[in-house]
């Protein structure tokens, strides 16, 4: 669970419904029209610019940005060097009996004990990370659009409000309904926007660069150790992939202490 992205959306809904709570009635708040016009609408919209595989996936990928679970890149450059070491001494073959949870890197070496070439590993694992790209890319996409069309519904239906309390400004009843849609469609567009869509949008980007960062690094791996490949340089080559101030902890800091 990403604590993140549910502590701030959640935050950020309550404080505008205790806005809401703490001035009056929260009834007023509530106009179907409204709710119509920005939520279906905004939707129909979005709709219009993607296929209905891209706009339902969307959704299906959003749920990355509250439950999301990634192998810690220490932890994976740690086990790709111990696999290496393994290779090296011991053949491809002694790889089988490791247990890998790390699902895009148990491919790859399950790959390496088959005796698959490295274009072929290479390929396969690639194209595998490219649709992961693509799966997040499109998600952010959903949702930017999304963020970016919402307030356009609100400004509709604002507009809408208006001409029909313009139009019965001879029936003072009318005018209050009318001047709800106007002003509420335009609160529930930027809610829409700005506490949902953009931030999923931002996250799902974040995501997509995370796990694109891990894939790489299990590929760089894997054919390392077909090459047969040095751990050290393994080793070293992997850290390149962490911030600087990470790459400085290494194995052999660790074996030193140990001693």
């Amino acid at each position: 669970m990403d604590l993140a992205t549910l502590l701030g959306m959640v935050g950020a809904i309550g404080i505008v419904l205790a806005a809401i709570m703490t001035g009056g009635s929260a009834l007023v708040f509530i106009n179907v029209p409204s709710i119509l016009i920005v939520l279906v609408g905004t939707f129909m919209v979005v709709m219009i610019k993607f296929s209905l595989k891209q706009f339902f996936g969307a959704f299906k990928v959003a749920v990355r940005a509250f439950i999301f679970k990634l192998e810690s890149p220490d932890e994976l450059i740690t086990q790709i060097v111990e696999l290496a070491n393994i290779a090296r001494k011991e053949g491809m073959l002694a790889l089988e009996e490791q247990e890998i949870n790390n699902p895009f890197l148990n491919q790859g070496i399950q790959m390496l004990i088959d005796g698959n070439d490295r274009d072929v590993i290479n390929t396969v694992m690639s194209k595998d990370l490219q649709q992961t790209v693509d799966r997040h890319k499109w998600g952010a996409k959903v949702f930017s659009a999304t963020g970016d069309v919402a307030p356009a519904m609100g400004m509709i239906g604002t507009l809408i409000g208006l001409v029909q309390m313009l139009s019965a400004m001879d029936d003072p009843k009318s005018i209050g309904p009318a001047m709800a849609v106007a002003l509420l469609t335009t609160l529930y567009g930027a809610m829409l926007a700005n506490m949902v869509a953009l931030p999923i949008a931002d996250k799902l980007e974040l995501r997509k660069r995370d796990e694109s960062i891990v894939k790489a690094m299990c590929i760089d791996g894997v054919l390392a150790i077909q090459e047969g490949q040095n751990p050290r340089i393994i080793e070293s080559m992997l850290k390149a992939y962490l911030e600087p101030a990470k790459r400085n902890t290494s194995s052999d800091d660790a074996e030193v202490e140990a001693a």
